[in-house]
């Protein structure tokens, strides 16, 4: 696979950097992962979702009051037709 830039402002690269340094990574691993684990984040909240739509009426309220309740959802989702 061939690499690439991207243009991002000094603050940003220098953020970047500390936190693969700090995970002991290089910046192109460091931001592999990060891309990795967003896409796991935006799949676990479609289970999330689909979980809250098939649940039974009132499951889910005491299951919000006992543990806080599911993450909330920050993108679109497509239901299987």
């Amino acid at each position: 696979m061939a690499d690439t830039s991207v243009k991002i402002d000094d603050t940003t690269r220098d953020r970047l950097k500390a936190l693969a340094d700090e995970a002991g990574l290089s910046m192109k691993d460091y931001l592999a992962q990060v891309a990795e684990e967003k896409e796991h984040e935006k799949l676990l909240d479609t289970a999330t979702a689909a979980f809250r739509r098939v649940i039974e009426p009132g499951i889910l309220d005491q299951f919000d009051a006992d543990f806080g309740g599911l993450p909330s959802i920050d993108h679109q989702i497509s239901q299987a037709a």
